[in-house]
């Protein structure tokens, strides 16, 4: 991940969960009800159980006024949204009516203070009242066009309910129709008792007239423009660059966090390119049954949450026959499978790779080579291996898909056949900084990790094979996605040949917390050194701690790597705990690996890069421009109220 990559996955933290529409009303009502006890005054101090009925009085004027437009809006805004061809749902329409009922009364309260201390009178109120509106109107109207990805015409269609709603109460109860000629006598006389009913109203509507309405008419025009002018401005960067609305995106990305939908895959198979990647299967069976599948496609399991490939790691444990292992590849977030629908081309992929396996029952002692900041760990079955890259414990993030490619084919040109080349992706110092520790093309890291590679390879492919052991274990553990595991839980393998004892531990979760591995391997490797090591009659000889790299656990918050929300230390000794057990089912096995390539719709070469610049362009410049249109439609709303 970049730095600018890591600012837009930084926006998470402002996101939550669409609340159910019922809990929207309820506190839509309930600030309806204390809003107009606060409005309107019709003598609660007047004795104990007056005080009580009058309070009473104002509480339902509240709810009457405020409340039925909000509650309008909420059963309203969705089910013309869908009848005009939008897609907003039942908890999003409520949601968006509160926020709108919450902007009214803070605009009107806010105009009542300035009124008492100013003297401005109750026609400031009421015209504030109007801007509220009108602003409301708005809102409304920018969010139905992002989320709905109707046009401006149609998305004004519900978008006015709530405004709408509000002025035809105010319409009735002010006594307005009075002030207007509407059709003789006779015509008044049926249409008075309906639309005119001031004497059941507050009497502080009575300052309501026919201007009003006017105002709020031409001042919602001049909002809509100003939408209008907003969107327009900036989606034309997203459609030159990328070829897609921005509108598209905010949509997806809403429906995604508030209610888990697909519709952001729809926005991501619009910028997908189509790409060939080797999708490696290594099997251990034992006579019986196979024993441990580690499945390694060189994809990133991206972006967030159940999208695209981001729960990649627990399809595949569903998929496989033993314990599996999804280790993270040398593969960054341009490698993100743009929907989930890609996961069953890839499992397809490994099913006939796993098909075309051919067994052996020998393998060499895991081996260590290092370069610069590279360090690998490398063992091999057969003719093939696997290699396991860390830069602990220094800070490193992805692996470039080249930088991959490159090691793992200097590996091969020592002899060997194929390789599985794992990115450990175990130590990190989070989304701050300068410098994320992405591992690209040409830059010192890479070179450093190819050569660790290719020294692996030639000490592994003239290395002596003797019979192989293997052991597994796991416990999907008491933590969830929000304190950084996913399902998966902890899996630890451990393989024995020659005496010599190695364990691969694969935490189900994305990268680890600065010196977290360090500590996890110290456990498993040297006794006395920790307060949790597995002791003298127990020793492994070697040990590397990975993570899944899986995005489950990012759905909310962009930085939850392994360590930060949990107790390291239990974390640690239940890893022990589970080595131990790895070490008591320790069996006679055969191995084999085998490689498919197979076509995939990833994201695409510099599209993520692309996408989180427009991403951050917007919101770094589009609030300011969003603040200047607000300023220049206030302004001219002004004007027009000065000279109605």
């Amino acid at each position: 991940m970049t730095a600018t990559q890591s600012d837009l996955a930084g926006l998470s933290r402002y996101i939550f969960r669409a609340p159910s529409w019922y809990t929207s009303l309820a506190f839509a009502l309930l600030i309806a009800a204390m809003a107009g006890v606060a409005a309107f005054d019709s003598g609660a101090s007047v004795g104990t159980w007056r005080g009580l009925f009058f309070l009473g009085k104002d509480a339902w004027e509240g709810i009457f006024f405020i409340g039925v437009p909000t509650v309008i809006a909420a059963f309203g805004t969705s089910g013309v949204d869908r009848f005009v061809g939008g897609t907003l749902t039942p908890n999003r329409s409520s949601l968006l009516a509160l926020v709108c009922e919450i902007l009214i009364v803070a605009i009107v309260m806010l105009a009542a203070i300035v009124s008492v201390f100013t003297g401005l009178g109750q026609r400031f109120i009421f015209d504030a009242l109007v801007v509220a509106l009108a602003s409301t109107f708005a809102f409304r109207l920018l969010v139905i066009m992002a989320v709905s990805r109707s046009s401006l015409l149609v998305a004004a269609v519900p978008a006015s309910l709530q405004t709408a709603a509000a002025a035809v109460l105010l319409f009735i109860y002010s006594g307005t129709l009075t002030f207007l000629s509407v059709g003789g006598p006779i015509l008044d006389a049926y249409l008075l008792p309906y639309l005119s009913r001031a004497d059941q109203a507050p009497a502080a509507l009575s300052y309501i007239g026919p201007n009003h309405f006017l105002l709020l008419g031409l001042t919602c025009a001049i909002y809509a423009l100003g939408v209008y002018v907003f969107v327009a401005v900036v989606d034309r960067p997203w459609r030159r660059s990328l070829g897609v609305s921005m509108l598209d995106f905010l949509r997806g990305f809403i429906g995604h966090i508030a209610e888990g939908s697909r519709e952001l895959e729809e926005f991501f198979e619009q910028l997908g390119e189509e790409a060939i990647v080797p999708v490696t299967v290594l099997s251990f069976r034992t006579a019986d049954e196979e024993k441990a599948r580690f499945i390694l496609p060189m994809i990133h399991p991206g972006p967030m949450g159940e999208i695209g490939g981001g729960n990649f790691p627990e399809r595949v444990a569903a998929r496989s026959e033993g314990l599996a292992f999804p280790p993270h590849a040398t593969a960054g977030h341009d490698f993100n499978l743009v929907t989930e629908r890609e996961v069953d081309t890839i499992l397809e992929a490994a099913d006939a790779a796993h098909d075309r396996i051919e067994y052996g029952s020998e393998a060499t002692q895991s081996v260590h080579t290092s370069s610069g900041e590279a360090k690998m760990l490398g063992q091999a079955f057969g003719d093939d291996a696997v290699l396991v890259s860390t830069y602990a414990p220094s800070f490193a993030d992805d692996v470039d898909y080249a930088v991959g490619l490159s090691a793992s084919a200097e590996a091969r040109t020592t002899g060997l056949d194929d390789v599985l080349l794992v990115d450990a992706h175990n130590s990190n110092d989070g989304l701050s900084g300068p410098d994320l520790g992405h591992v690209t093309p040409g830059s010192k890291r890479s070179f450093d990790m190819i050569t660790a590679a290719g020294r692996a390879g030639e000490t592994l492919a003239d290395a002596p094979r003797d019979d192989l052991s293997m052991g597994v274990a796991w416990e999907a553990t008491p933590w969830t996605p929000a304190e950084g595991i996913g399902p998966l839980g902890i899996r630890v393998a451990v393989t024995e040949v020659d005496g010599q004892a190695t364990a691969y531990v694969l935490v189900d979760g994305n990268n680890m917390e600065p010196g977290l591995r360090d500590a996890i391997v110290s456990d498993l490797t040297e006794a006395g050194e920790s307060d949790s090591a597995l002791g003298d009659d127990s020793l492994l000889d070697v040990a590397e701690a990975m993570t899944t790299d899986t995005h489950i656990v990012n759905t909310v918050k962009a930085d939850n790597q392994v360590g930060a929300a949990l107790d390291k230390t239990e974390l640690r000794e239940r890893i022990v705990a589970l080595t131990r057990e790895a070490l008591a089912d320790v069996e006679p096995v055969e191995a084999g690996m085998a490689v498919e390539r197979v076509e995939v719709t990833v994201f695409g070469n510099d599209r993520t890069e692309t996408l989180a610049s427009h991403a951050n362009a917007v919101v770094a410049m589009g609030g300011a421009f969003a603040a200047s249109i607000i300023l220049a439609a206030m302004a001219v709303s002004v004007l027009i109220f000065l000279f109605a």
